[in-house]
């Protein structure tokens, strides 16, 4: 298992792959915060449209 797993990270394209990865799920969870964040302030927004009108 362990010689496995040293041959994975001694491969530059198995590598590659987990730093892309990386990245993708990095990407994953500030798109999450902003949706999350965004959603919050325009649902406060049509709160107070609904109320002026």
């Amino acid at each position: 298992m362990i010689a496995k797993a040293k041959t994975f990270t001694s491969d530059k394209q198995a590598v590659t792959a987990i730093e892309y990865a990386l990245i993708a799920a990095l990407i994953a969870v500030v798109i999450i915060g902003a949706v999350a964040t965004i959603g919050t302030d325009i649902g406060s927004t049509f709160n107070t449209i609904s109320t002026a009108i």
